[in-house]
């Protein structure tokens, strides 16, 4: 079944080719519509005549073949221009002028919903310890939760955007144990925090701290001063969160990870062995039982987290989860998909995106900007490098699951080689252009653009519900930085090609019409990807 069957409501040109092929099936098969990849392969491509192989008891190629032909009959509107099969079995499809030109109107109108329910999802991202400044791997999750969030909620959804504050438990008082050290207070060890950070920490809460040498109070004060800056540092990031979720506040002293054990044990599914207390998911989807209570009494973070979810689940009833973790994380994804289960909630529900590392480069080489002794660069001192709008750009233009090298001097370089600097120019070209005209949008005749670079655009356009909607459904958001640069190309490749102002009257309002519509899909595209709309360039 398709993907834009199940979420877009909206007739979306993808979704209406799907229909088409639909139609003339006598049974409900299973098959998909995608992007073709090549022009020479149309503008989509289906593979049902796959599917209904085996029961036609033909070739794939002589079932698209009769497929198409049959499509093309019925297609009395002349949605399409051409339906061809293709080898060994796929069916091409190319959309009329006609068709595009209808749907370019529809496009700049798309408003919610485009899905088919509306769900309360609770998005989770960056949720850094609050033990040392965000660091750039952070950004990346963060940028992407920040998306994705709009995204969503452009779709339809119900949103909430939530930092999970880890407030309490070893690290605290690990981050305590290395600010007395540095006071002098406590011998230094190897697993202590490093960095000039730790001796400014040292600085601001040794008034407090003067005769306090118990390292969890002093952990805790440095991490509220730690949180501080975390918040000033996403909201420099342009990243917004609605709920700062205190594990501290919200669970332990609520006493909600009693709770979650009790229910728990009501149902049989903890065990004690080796003095510690055990959730037996080995019966379940996990390969093994795992601690939530080590045998010194101290909750374990499963345990925490199960409480979490809970909270996410059940108290707060999200029908949808969207955990965004780093890639140290990756082992534990199985382990709390077999805990929520255990707490009678659906693991589909709960959907966890990994990202995985980021290297800086710099004209080829590893880059260090940072001039603390702990290894990292902060996500501060990025945006001082390159700004917002690039950090945004080069991090979304990439799936979370790959490694990436981050290009320093290309996000530094104001020419139309940066991406970020590409799509903007796009759009400040539309601006100019639509300024210079003064233009006032009036009735046009698009019939009149039959160029091919003409078309190209349109045929970029009219995609825009359905990139959303894609979006909205499989959480790629590096969908969207792609698809505004195949706008801002066919847009630069239209301005070349064609004169916009000093044509004849009727061709030059339908152009100008057609890069208002420009206009009007990248600055939703850029408020999308939470970059600035520059006024010149």
């Amino acid at each position: 079944m398709s993907k834009v069957r199940d979420t877009a409501i909206l007739k979306l040109m993808r979704d209406e080719v799907y229909q088409k092929i639909k139609a003339v099936l006598d049974k409900d098969y299973q098959f998909s519509v995608t992007d073709s990849e090549k022009p020479e392969f149309g503008d989509y491509s289906s593979n049902v005549a796959f599917a209904l192989a085996k029961d036609f008891r033909k070739p794939p190629f002589e079932v698209a073949k009769e497929l198409a032909a049959q499509i093309k009959n019925k297609d009395v509107e002349k949605f399409f221009s051409k339906v061809e099969a293709a080898q060994p079995g796929f069916i091409n499809f190319w959309i009329s002028n006609g068709a595009l030109y209808s749907q370019l109107s529809k496009a700049v109108k798309a408003k919610k919903p485009l899905v088919p329910k509306r769900l309360k999802i609770n998005v989770e991202f960056i949720s850094a310890n609050p033990t040392g400044p965000l660091t750039m791997a952070n950004g990346r999750g963060g940028f992407w939760g920040d998306v994705l969030a709009r995204v969503l909620e452009f779709a339809g959804h119900k949103v909430v955007r939530e930092y999970y504050i880890n407030d309490t438990g070893n690290q605290i008082k690990i981050l305590g144990e290395s600010i007395l050290a540095v006071l002098g207070k406590a011998s230094a060890r190897e697993e202590h925090y490093q960095g000039d950070y730790v001796k400014d920490l040292a600085k601001q809460p040794e008034k407090k701290a003067k005769n306090i040498l118990d390292p969890e109070r002093v952990g805790k004060l440095a991490a509220n001063l730690l949180l501080k800056q975390i918040k000033n540092s996403v909201k420099r990031a342009g990243i917004q969160f609605d709920v700062w979720f205190s594990e501290y506040q919200n669970l332990h002293k609520k006493g909600e990870l009693k709770k979650v054990l009790e229910n728990l044990k009501r149902r049989q599914l903890i065990v004690e062995k080796e003095g510690a207390i055990w959730l037996k998911s080995g019966g379940i989807t996990d390969e093994k039982d795992r601690v939530l209570v080590k045998s010194d009494g101290v909750p374990t973070y499963f345990l925490a987290d199960l409480a979490y979810h809970y909270d996410k689940f059940v108290k707060r009833k999200f029908d949808r989860a969207i955990d965004i973790w780093g890639a140290d994380h990756h082992d534990y994804v199985a382990r709390l998909k077999t805990g929520v289960q255990a707490l009678r909630i659906n693991p589909e529900n709960l959907h966890i995106i990994i990202t995985q590392l980021v290297r800086l480069i710099e004209n080829g080489k590893e880059a260090r900007m940072s001039k603390r002794k702990g290894e990292f660069v902060t996500l501060d001192e990025l945006i001082e490098e390159v700004g917002v709008d690039a950090a945004r750009f080069f991090f979304l233009t990439h799936t979370p699951e790959t490694h990436m090298d981050f290009d320093l001097s290309l996000a530094k370089e104001r020419s139309l080689k940066n991406p970020v600097y590409y799509v903007q120019y796009a759009l400040v070209r539309c601006s100019s252009i639509l300024e210079k005209a003064r233009f006032k949008n009036k009735k046009s005749d698009l019939r009149l653009l039959v160029g091919d670079s003409e078309l190209k655009l349109i045929k970029q356009l009219v995609r825009f519900p359905d990139v959303v909607s894609q979006t909205a459904s499989d959480y790629q958001v590096n969908r969207l930085t792609r698809y505004t640069a195949d706008i801002a190309r066919a847009l630069h490749n239209f301005y070349e090609k064609e004169r916009v102002l000093g044509s004849e009257e009727k061709i030059t309002r339908a152009r100008l019409s057609l890069i208002s519509t420009t206009k009007i899909i990248l600055e939703k595209l850029f408020g999308l990807l939470g970059i600035s709309v520059p006024k010149e360039m």
